[in-house]
């Protein structure tokens, strides 16, 4: 039995007392899947990863991301175990505008020693590697700033971003939800190989129940939240 990288029991959360987003009895994310998380606008979805992401905190239950309990930890710890262990493709991607592509994919090295010391070569030849894999092979892209990129190239800078440097869990809010089916089909293949490549765990999630297919697993949020609330 394979053990889980994301372990949740018994959560809780509200933003305004007496109003619970997320009541959650159970969730695993077991190392290696591929996850899909499917729920629709305004059902906790975005509350649920900035929860597993240390970014929010739980108002009640466990939650455990490989192994470390974060509603024991202290902010400082979560962001440092998010640096070295998450890598988050944002569903508006979150790029820096003045950087360049390569700037943008080694951006989370800086913050991570670990990260940086798991690169096999120069950050510079990883960042090119991963971007090529995602489908950026024009070199004449790569000195450029990312605000020059139309909205599929951007994707694919924010996808290699998330992957550089081996984080455990890969997770993707609506990555793909401004992209035409087959590019988004195509996105998801290349996202999911290179995940399985490190041995990440994918934690994808979308409004989108048709994309189930191209995963391990497939939970419906509305399933699992006992809140059944929008928010």
């Amino acid at each position: 039995m394979t053990d889980p990288v994301v372990s949740i029991s018994d959560l809780r959360f509200a933003w305004a007392p007496g109003r619970d987003v997320l009541d959650i009895e159970s969730f695993t994310l077991n190392a290696g899947e591929r996850l899909f998380l499917r729920g629709a606008s305004g059902t906790g979805k975005s509350t649920l990863l900035g929860i597993v992401a240390g970014v929010l905190e739980a108002g009640a239950g466990s939650v455990q991301i490989l192994g470390h309990e974060l509603t024991t930890l202290k902010p400082a710890a979560r962001d440092r175990l998010r640096a070295d262990h998450l890598g988050v493709i944002f569903q508006m991607f979150n790029l820096v505008p003045y950087l360049s592509v390569i700037g943008n994919v080694t951006l989370p090295l800086r913050f991570s020693p670990k990260r940086r010391a798991a690169i096999d070569g120069t950050e510079e030849n990883e960042a090119r590697r991963l971007l090529a894999r995602l489908g950026l092979t024009d070199e004449s892209l790569l000195s450029r700033r990312v605000s020059d990129l139309s909205v599929g190239q951007q994707q694919r800078v924010a996808a290699a971003r998330a992957l550089i440097g081996g984080p455990e869990i890969v997770i993707a809010d609506e990555p793909t939800s401004a992209l035409d089916a087959h590019v988004r089909d195509q996105f998801i293949s290349l996202l999911s190989e290179e995940a399985q490549r490190t041995g990440a765990a994918l934690l994808f999630v979308s409004h989108d129940a048709g994309l189930a297919d191209h995963f391990d697993r497939a939970v419906d949020l509305s399933d699992i939240n006992r809140a059944g609330v929008n928010a």
